[in-house]
């Protein structure tokens, strides 16, 4: 899906928690010394205290995280209490760590304890009031429908009728009806100049960001048109299916329905995927400095003309073309040609065959320098994609980025683009070239349908010792 509001939602939202857990230690700290008429026995500094708890603002991050309530059924949800109980408890464990914290290492966070109690007051009240700006304004834009994603209702149902009457009344549910797929008795009165004849017509002319199916006709078609168009699509299952575990159950006014995501790297999840490949790549670029140094020197010793650098046009997420940079490993002459015409190039075409049929690889390719082999088995050739993942072209961890001319023999690309392309992935990991391209691919899929932040860091650790030890390295 490409017009992703409810990701820009969720940073306002994250923003906003941000600031309400930092306004709300300068509130408790003027509680106590504005509002408190007992007097006090502390040097009265307040921006030195907020400093001093500012570093701790992404331990409530994640605590709020971890209570659900950057979950879109929270905010989709009519019942508010259970959003204030975990707000609250949230404010009560973020200053119970503080306290534990400065009590295990002799630190005094709070000059006074009732500062304590004052900062789960503040903090609980200003979560709530900067929560409750955020999600006026998401109802405000919503109802407006500049944000709303276009929904596209497909079988012949009674839900059909009921989902489309629901879409086309109420925007702020984060959708606006863009086309239906039905018989006409299906439709309402009022949205039958929204119908159209075929899958095929609405995709053409609705232009849709989301696909819900009420029926269970040709699912297996319609999910796989979504995935090709990088659309969400729901399934509407029937009170039999309900009980069903096979995707994320949402209601949608009175309708359930079931999100089946190619992959759960969306919204939140993205938005943490993309911290973590910030803070690590700006680390690793720190720590790789002195060895890319020294590597982009020999290359200029070995050959002073030729750029020690290579940039290479690769594809990520959603087909984007991306500029990945790599320390050359290759003899200029052929930097930039595909294996076919490089072979063709020096006069060699058998080898062509031979390099597709073995994995394409060769286990002493002639393209390939001698530095540049050194650099390729102990994959220091791969440094400067840290550049990219700190640029956000790709991932640190993720399946392995297609050049253009390869999409041809992928038959799962539009699932494969589905997520940024990774430095690192979990084909990397279990052989690299010592396993075949379809098992690969396959464990590309499977990371893709099988994400979480707990897989991507064992994938990094396994990185580590995939490195030293130089397995499926050629």
């Amino acid at each position: 899906m490409k017009r992703d509001f409810g990701l820009i939602f969720h940073l306002f939202l994250i923003f906003g928690d941000a600031c309400a857990v930092l306004l709300s230690f300068l509130v408790a700290y003027f509680m106590r010394t504005h509002l408190d008429q007992r007097p006090f026995y502390f040097e009265s500094n307040p921006v030195s205290f907020v400093l001093s708890l500012a570093w701790l603002i992404p331990v409530y991050l994640i605590l709020l995280a971890a209570f659900g309530l950057y979950r879109k059924s929270i905010f989709l949800s009519r019942n508010r209490w259970s959003e204030y109980g975990r707000l609250f408890l949230v404010s009560v464990i973020g200053v119970m760590a503080i306290i534990t914290y400065g009590f295990c290492f002799n630190l005094d966070f709070f000059p006074v304890r009732i500062m304590a109690l004052y900062t789960v007051i503040s903090n609980f009240l200003l979560l709530l009031l900067f929560r409750s700006a955020v999600r006026a304004v998401r109802h405000l834009t919503m109802k407006s429908r500049k944000t709303t994603l276009r929904a596209l209702v497909i079988g012949s149902t009674k839900t059909t009728e009921s989902l489309a009457n629901y879409i086309s009344a109420f925007p702020e549910s984060g959708f606006s009806l863009a086309g239906v797929v039905a018989a006409a008795k299906f439709i309402p009165k009022d949205l039958r100049r929204k119908q159209y004849s075929s899958l095929k017509e609405a995709l053409k002319k609705s232009r849709p960001d989301v696909i819900f199916q009420t029926d269970d006709r040709h699912t297996e078609y319609v999910y796989r048109q979504a995935v090709n168009r990088h659309l969400l699509y729901y399934f509407v299952p029937s009170p039999v299916m309900l009980s069903s575990q096979m995707g994320e159950l949402e209601l949608i006014g009175d309708t359930p329905a079931i999100l089946v995501r190619s992959t759960s790297l969306v919204g939140a999840a993205r938005v943490v995927k993309r911290l973590c490949d910030f803070i690590l790549s700006s680390l690793g670029l720190i720590l790789a400095a002195l060895p890319m140094a020294i590597i982009w020197l020999l290359q200029k010793l070995s050959d002073p003309r030729a750029p020690a650098i290579y940039t290479d046009t690769r594809l990520s997420r959603y087909n984007r073309r991306v500029k990945i940079y790599k320390f050359r490993s290759m003899k200029p002459e052929y930097s930039g040609l595909t294996p076919e015409e490089a072979f063709t190039k020096m006069g060699k075409p058998e080898l062509i065959k031979r390099y597709r049929k073995n994995g394409d690889q060769l286990p002493h390719d002639p393209r390939i320098t001698k530095l540049g082999h050194f650099l390729r088995v102990t994959s220091l050739d791969e440094l400067p994609q840290l550049f990219n993942v700190w640029k956000g072209d790709i991932s640190l961890v993720g399946p392995r980025a297609l050049v253009p001319g390869e999409l041809k023999h992928y038959g799962d690309r539009s699932l494969l683009l589905s997520v940024k392309s990774g430095l690192t992935g979990l084909a990397q990991v279990s052989g690299r070239r010592d396993i075949s391209f379809e098992e690969r691919r396959a464990l590309d899929i499977y990371y893709i349908q099988n994400w979480s932040l707990g897989l991507d860091f064992r994938i990094l650790l396994r990185t580590i010792g995939t490195v030293f030890t130089h397995r499926g390295a050629k």
